[in-house]
C-alpha cells in the first residue's frame, strides 16, 4: 500500500456488507474522510438504507444519485446504435454502466475536494480495470484505491469477523457461503460465482431473478411495436417514452415472456473464463429491433462495415475504454451511419423468443420495384451477365493457372 497521504476519498457505496466493511477500513487504513456515492442505474434496490448506514457511520457527504436516464440515453443507446454484442452472445450490461459510474466518481471526486476515489471491485474480475481506466482517462491525477487488492480480508469469514469487531451489521443471507453474487442495473442482471462456478450445471431456475421462465409464458404470442428516429428508441407501441421509460417498458414485456436469459463462458480482460448468468429483456428486444430498422435504412456497404466493427467496439466496452479515442472514432461513424435509422419495427415474442416480423421506415431503401418477381420496368435483367462475367474474371485467371500448374487443390 502506498505510503502517500490521502485527505479524502469518495467511495462507490452500494450500502451492502463488502463496501460497509470497506468504507471502515479506508478511514482506519488512510485516516482519511471519506464521501459515499450511490448510482440509482435502476438496479430495483431501495437506496434509502444505503444513505442510513452511511449516516450511521459518520459519514456528512452522502451522494446518492438517479442516473437511469443518463444511463440509458448516453450508453446504452449508442452501444444499441452499434448492435454491440461481445463474443457473439454478451449485451454487456455491467460494462456499459462502469464508464458512467467512473464518470461521476471523478464529478464529485472535484465537487468535494477529495484526491482519491475507491471501489469494492475484487482483483479477480473486469470492474477494477473498467473503474480504474475511466478514471485515468477522466482525471490521472486522482489516486484510485482497490482494497480487495491490499487488505488481508481475503474471505467472507474474514470479512464477517471485520464487520462484527466493528459494529456493522451483518444481513442473515450473507453469513455463511453467498450461493452467487448479483449486478442489476436497468440494462441487466448479471449472476456469477460459488453454485455457479461448474459450467456443466443447469442453473437458470434457482438464478433467474428478473424474467419468467420461458415454459410458463403466455401460451399466445405478444406483438409489440417499436419506434426509432435516428437509430435511437422512442416509443413502445406508439407511445412515446423517455430512455429510461421506455426500457423499463420492455424489460416488464419481455421479462413476462422469458425473453433475454443467456448461460455464458465468457473471456475476461484479465485473462481467465468465467461463467455467469445474464437476464437482459429489454435490451434483447431493442437489439432485434434496432436490427430490424437498420435492414431497411442502411446501405449494404455502411451495414456490413458497421458489421465488421462491431466486435472491436464491443471489445473495448468489454475491456473498461470507453472514453479511449477509438471508442469515440468508431462511435462517431456509427451515429453518421444511423442518420436515416427511423421508422417503426414489430416484434413477436413468445416463451423466451423474439421475431422481428413487420418493419417500415420513411427513409427505406427497400424498394418492390426492384425486386419484384412480376414483370418490371426498372430493371434489366440482362446486365446481370456482364455484372458476373466481371466478378468471375479472376476466379477464371486462378482456374486456368491451376490447370496449366497441374495443381488439383
Amino acid at each position: 500500500m502506498s505510503t502517500k497521504p490521502v485527505k479524502k476519498i469518495v467511495l462507490a457505496y452500494s450500502g451492502g456488507l463488502d463496501t460497509s466493511v470497506i468504507l471502515k477500513w479506508l478511514k482506519d487504513a488512510y485516516g482519511a474522510e471519506v464521501v459515499t456515492f450511490t448510482a440509482d442505474l435502476g438496479q430495483g434496490e431501495e437506496l434509502g438504507p444505503a444513505r442510513a448506514k452511511a449516516e450511521a457511520a459518520g459519514i456528512r457527504e452522502i451522494y446518492i444519485d438517479d442516473l437511469r436516464e443518463e444511463f440509458v440515453r448516453d450508453y446504452c443507446f449508442p452501444m444499441v446504435r452499434a448492435n454491440a454484442v461481445y463474443e457473439g452472445q454478451y449485451l454487456l450490461g455491467t460494462s456499459i454502466a462502469r464508464p458512467l459510474i467512473a464518470k461521476r466518481l471523478v464529478e464529485i471526486a472535484h465537487e468535494t475536494g477529495a484526491d482519491a476515489v475507491a471501489h469494492g471491485a475484487t482483483g479477480k474480475g473486469n470492474d477494477q480495470v473498467r473503474f480504474e481506466l475511466g478514471v485515468a482517462a477522466l482525471d490521472p491525477a486522482l489516486r484510485v484505491i482497490a482494497p480487495w487488492r491490499e487488505w488481508d480480508l481475503n474471505s467472507r469469514t474474514k470479512l464477517i469477523a471485520y464487520a462484527e469487531k466493528h459494529g456493522i451489521a451483518v444481513p442473515s443471507d450473507k453469513r455463511g457461503e453467498a450461493p452467487f453474487s448479483v449486478d442489476a442495473n436497468l440494462w441487466h442482471t448479471s449472476s456469477e460465482g460459488k453454485m455457479l462456478e461448474d459450467p456443466a450445471e443447469e442453473a437458470f431456475n434457482e438464478v433467474c431473478l428478473l424474467t419468467r421462465h420461458p415454459e410458463d409464458g403466455p401460451d399466445q404470442p405478444e406483438y409489440v411495436t417499436v419506434g426509432f428516429e435516428r437509430g435511437d428508441a422512442v416509443s413502445v407501441n406508439g407511445q412515446a417514452l423517455s430512455p429510461a421509460a421506455l426500457l423499463t417498458r420492455l424489460n416488464e414485456i419481455g421479462a413476462n415472456h422469458g425473453i433475454g436469459r443467456l448461460d455464458l463462458v465468457e473471456n475476461r480482460f484479465v485473462g481467465m473464463k468465467s461463467r455467469g448468468i445474464y437476464e437482459t429483456p429489454g435490451g434483447t428486444i431493442l437489439m432485434a429491433a434496432h436490427r430490424g430498422i437498420e435492414q431497411l435504412t442502411l446501405d449494404r456497404g455502411a451495414m456490413h462495415l458497421k458489421d465488421e466493427l462491431m466486435p472491436k467496439y464491443a471489445k473495448l466496452i468489454y475491456e473498461g475504454f470507453w472514453f479511449s479515442p477509438e471508442r469515440e472514432m468508431l462511435q462517431a461513424a456509427i451515429d453518421h451511419s444511423q442518420r436515416h435509422v427511423s421508422g417503426e419495427v414489430r416484434l413477436k415474442l413468445y416463451k423466451g423468443n423474439v421475431m422481428v416480423v413487420g418493419r417500415s421506415s420513411p427513409a427505406s431503401l427497400y424498394s418492390l420495384a426492384h425486386v419484384t418477381f412480376e414483370e418490371d420496368q426498372v430493371y434489366d435483367q440482362k446486365d446481370a451477365e456482364g455484372f458476373i462475367k466481371l466478378n468471375a474474371l479472376r476466379l477464371r485467371l486462378m482456374a486456368d493457372r491451376k490447370k496449366r500448374l497441374g495443381e488439383n487443390d
